[in-house]
């Protein structure tokens, strides 16, 4: 007989040593997303918070300056019927039009824009730019072209084509840039939230947005954190001149963000906020649209890097997966000090998340559901990487963009 007793005593003891290790190693891991958890609460600018609203109490300015909105629109009959009146029919002061860049749509965009801007309040110019050259995002490609038709005004109002603009929206979003003396000032719009998939997707698209760029960090003009909401910006013409203009971002997908590291970077003062008069029209109905909006630029964010793209799925399963599973783990197996840990790291997750679910109108119970939408968001960036090692990376409505560097590096080439 072995010493130490019988092969089935042995057997049973070994089982325990391997359950007690896996334990022990649980514990480790759901005390350290307990402590990143309670860091991020405190420590990390105060994403979770949703006070950022739109500077309120500036006076109004003596002279309105004259105001251009650019909306680019790309097969967008769906949602223009929904969001266009709204910004045509802006009361504003001072001089304003609208310029609408018809990115070569195939389903009437442009004839239906026209019609819809027959009895409105504010002049409508609908455009069509040149062909899309090499190196440029459409989006981009046609911002530039509706830049250039605004001519030579003040404040340049970069709006989707999706977005509706409450009553008053063009007015307070001058007053707060000229009160306050910004060179860019970005809402981000409430989404839509009617279908089950938009409630259990967009409050998390935001919440995870603002805490890779939290608005208050961003709007420290000493902090290098800058960001915008492409839905909405109001930005100072000489501010987007000093910057580069639109062609200094020209090939990136994450335009909003580029747009604001361009004009802090030049010296410009940028403000981000949540928007609570300025709304997207666009329906997301299932998951599939969703997934794509994710996943479309989900890569790009992380710059490209395999590296950076380990380290997202590693630090998601980390603060997000790995309390859940350490709190139901540590219930079953009686172990209550890692269920204490993981329970404590789950509760100050849902807790930062519940201003946000406030913020949408929803139940504050829906937080509990925050590690199911962020594995949906972890594989969602995993098929974006995917995707774009298989040449079908950052695309959108029929179009498939090269990285930056691969365009640059074309573009040296020729050169």
């Amino acid at each position: 007989m072995p010493p130490g007793g019988s092969p089935s005593r042995l057997g049973v003891r070994a089982l325990s040593v391997g359950q007690t290790a896996g334990v022990t190693v649980l514990w480790w891991v759901s005390v350290v997303a307990l402590a990143v958890w309670v860091w991020l609460a405190a420590c990390h600018g105060g994403f979770w918070r949703t006070d950022q609203r739109l500077p309120r109490g500036g006076a109004e300015p003596s002279r309105w300056p004259d105001v251009v909105a650019v909306v680019p629109a790309r097969d967008e009959a769906g949602v223009l019927p929904l969001s266009l009146p709204s910004l045509l029919a802006q009361q504003y002061p001072g001089r304003a039009r609208v310029v609408l860049v018809d990115d070569h749509s195939t389903d009437g965009t442009a004839e239906l824009a026209r019609e819809l801007a027959a009895a409105s309040d504010l002049e409508l110019e609908v455009t069509t730019p040149p062909p899309l050259p090499e190196g440029w995002t459409g989006k981009l490609w046609a911002l530039r072209h509706g830049v250039e038709r605004a001519g030579d005004t003040e404040w340049l109002l970069l709006t989707d084509a999706d977005i509706a603009h409450r009553p008053g929206s063009l007015r307070e979003l001058v007053v707060a840039g000229e009160a306050h003396d910004l060179d860019l000032v970005s809402q981000m719009a409430r989404l839509r939230v009617a279908s089950g998939w938009e409630r259990l997707i967009v409050p998390a698209f935001v919440y995870f947005f603002a805490q890779l760029y939290p608005f208050r960090r961003s709007n420290r003009p000493s902090s290098r954190t800058a960001a915008a909401a492409g839905g909405c910006s109001l930005v100072r013409r000489c501010a987007l001149e000093r910057a580069g203009g639109v062609a200094a971002i020209r090939g990136a997908v994450i335009d909003d963000v580029s747009l604001a590291r361009a004009v802090k970077r030049t010296g410009g003062r940028t403000w981000l906020g949540l928007a609570d008069r300025v709304d997207s029209v666009r329906p997301y109905p299932g998951l599939a649209p969703l997934w794509r909006m994710v996943s479309r630029s989900a890569y790009a964010q992380l710059r490209y890097s395999p590296l950076l793209l380990l380290g997202t799925v590693l630090g998601l399963t980390l603060v997000y997966l790995a309390p859940p599973i350490a709190a139901v783990t540590g219930l079953l197996t009686g172990d209550r000090w890692t269920a204490g840990a993981g329970l404590a790291a789950w509760v100050l997750m849902a807790g930062t998340f519940a201003p946000m679910l406030r913020y949408y109108s929803r139940p504050v119970i829906e937080a509990s559901l925050l590690p199911f939408t962020a594995l949906l968001y972890l594989l969602m960036t995993v098929d974006s990487a995917v995707r774009h090692w298989r040449g079908r990376g950052a695309s959108w409505k029929g179009r498939t963009y090269p990285t930056p560097q691969r365009i640059d590096d074309r573009t040296t080439h020729r050169a």
